[in-house]
């Protein structure tokens, strides 16, 4: 396998996740710093939004509205023209924390969510609950999809439109959905099973495979469909996201840190994105 060095993009970060790459820059979300950035490929940063209530997702509407994971309340916020509003409250569907979206080409949102006190599991004082996906539709309507999984997290579309893909983190595999006009996903089943790796943030390739963020591991890995590792990346810290972009589709952004406790996440600000050149472009959604 080839070596690749990383590079840092962006540094002080407290924590970055929910990354994805339009209009030439990286669009991404610093979770206990509570605000949405953009940045290029220079390094020159933006300011979005302030999210009080910890962001995390990322996605689009066809008219271009930004759609953002407002975690804490459960809600699926809308940056448009006319500012920041409520364009979903999934508070009486679950209840426990937002975390990663995806938004497919006809404005339907996934959104996937802990299913559980997660403080509590790594505490050891728990055990994992399975959950569903949400979707909301383009007018904010919000309803339960798909089996029931394993705190699902980060997700891709294939570039037919027609796959789902979720990595289900406590679940440590990536599950498949046929996707449908209507948002429903049907026909659930195991993509890749990940021994040892916990996926948490993906992204999808040109040749179907997936890069996987894979915390505690400090590294990703890139996985074809049955789960065999085609290539790892070695990191200084732990990847929570990734996302494939860049003018040619083939710079990886990697958002990683040293810590996942928020107090110390805002204390140390170890939070980066970083850069590696890899050797197959970007497909599908995100």
């Amino acid at each position: 396998m080839q070596h690749r060095k990383s590079e840092s993009l962006v540094e002080g970060l407290c924590f970055g996740e929910g990354p994805r790459w339009r209009n030439g820059r990286l669009w991404f979300s610093d979770m206990y710093g509570y605000k949405i950035f953009s940045v290029d490929l220079a390094g020159e940063i933006e300011t979005i939004t302030e999210v009080p209530k910890q962001p995390s997702g990322l996605g689009w509407l066809p008219n271009g509205d930004l759609l953002f994971v407002s975690m804490l309340d459960r809600r699926i916020m809308r940056l448009g023209p006319d500012g920041t509003k409520v364009h979903s409250d999934l508070s009486e569907l679950i209840e426990h924390p937002c975390n990663d979206m995806i938004v497919d080409a006809v404005g339907n949102a996934y959104v996937g969510n802990y299913g559980f006190d997660l403080d509590l599991v790594m505490k050891g004082e728990g055990r994992p609950q399975e959950t569903h996906l949400v979707c909301v539709t383009p007018e904010g309507d919000a309803f339960k999809v798909g089996d029931p999984l394993l705190f699902p997290n980060g997700m891709v579309i294939t570039p037919d439109g027609g796959t789902l893909i979720v990595a289900e983190t406590f679940g440590a595999r990536l599950t498949a959905f046929d996707l449908s006009a209507s948002g429903e996903l049907t026909n659930g089943r195991i993509w890749a099973s990940l021994e040892g790796i916990h996926p948490d943030g993906i992204t999808l390739d040109a040749d179907g495979a997936i890069w996987i963020a894979s915390p505690r591991a400090k590294s990703v890995f890139r996985i074809a469909e049955g789960g065999q590792v085609l290539e790892a990346i070695e990191l200084e810290q732990d990847c929570f996201a990734c996302m494939l972009g860049g003018e040619d589709g083939k710079t990886l952004f990697m958002l990683t840190a040293g810590t996942f406790d928020g107090r110390e996440s805002k204390e140390r600000k170890t939070g980066r994105v970083e850069v590696v050149a890899v050797d197959v472009p970007k497909a599908g959604l995100p």
